[in-house]
């Protein structure tokens, strides 16, 4: 008897500390049992969903690839007003680099090894007064890694942020749009690390006990940390106007992550294509 009064306990304490993970595989049961069965196409690409391209397009990996117009299109439309739905593609990458210190940096091909269908940017909307596009708003940003020829991975925010690009007073093909862009830091001030600086949540120095006098200045760029961004250039060429619709290549030079002021940014160069309507 006492051995089965034994048994009893066990199986009870056994079943005690099972009791999380069953409830656990019960919610999992019932959540797929309340889901419905099938889910219709008409729900997919109807207007729950805010997109009626959605079912078009998911799994597709065209969700990265702007719109584009025949070619010949050869309308024109006044550079004053709005625009939107800016979308610009980079198809093409590379990033400058100096083979040694004697020789003079130049730009050399460089690999996306980030998401490819990630960096597009899209929906950016803003003026064009004056016949400038000044940016607004919009997916205007995106995070993208490239491979250089030697190896050295570099992190950077391909961005139109408070782009401001000056032109003629049409939009038709053959103008041209060239001006300026920001581009914020690749981290915040709130980025721990993986060398434990982070401005904002109060840890300032990568190692524990360090004496921080003296005019190390490699040492402070590796302790201190700085939340920086930078500015690039961006020419906007037009080569296809098809009723309020226009499209072309760009190109733009925007630099590199810094490591948050740990190391000077290259000059990277993205160049593909862009689409837009105007407002």
């Amino acid at each position: 008897m006492g051995g089965l009064h034994r048994s009893h306990l066990a199986f009870r304490h056994l079943l005690m500390r099972l009791r999380p993970l069953l409830a656990m595989v019960l919610a999992f049961c019932l959540t797929f049992a309340a889901a419905p069965s099938s889910v219709s196409a008409e729900f997919v690409k109807g207007p729950e969903r805010g997109n009626a391209q959605f079912g078009g397009v998911v799994n597709t990996g065209q969700a990265g690839e702007c719109p584009t117009l025949p070619a010949g299109s050869s309308g024109s439309l006044s550079a004053d007003g709005a625009f939107k739905a800016l979308c610009l593609q980079p198809t093409e990458i590379s990033v400058k680099l100096a083979a040694n210190k004697r020789q003079q940096a130049k730009f050399v091909p460089a690999k996306i090894i980030s998401p490819r269908f990630n960096s597009s940017i899209d929906q950016v909307y803003g003026d064009l007064s004056g016949g400038k596009f000044t940016a607004k708003g919009g997916i205007d940003f995106s995070l993208i890694t490239i491979l250089a020829p030697n190896g050295e991975e570099f992190p950077l925010v391909f961005s139109v942020k408070e782009m401001v690009a000056s032109g003629g007073k049409s939009i038709a093909p053959g103008e041209k749009f060239t001006g300026t862009t920001a581009t914020p830091s690749y981290r915040s001030g709130d980025f721990l690390d993986p060398k434990s600086r982070a401005k904002d949540t109060g840890v300032d120095y990568a190692q524990g006990l360090i004496a921080l006098g003296g005019d190390d200045e490699e040492l402070a760029k590796e302790n201190i940390k700085k939340d920086l961004g930078g500015n690039g250039q961006i020419t906007l060429s037009i080569d296809a106007v098809s009723g309020d619709e226009f499209s072309g290549t760009f190109v733009a030079v925007q630099p590199s992550d810094n490591d948050l002021g740990s190391k000077e940014p290259a000059d990277v160069k993205l160049s593909g294509n862009f689409y837009g309507r105007k407002a």
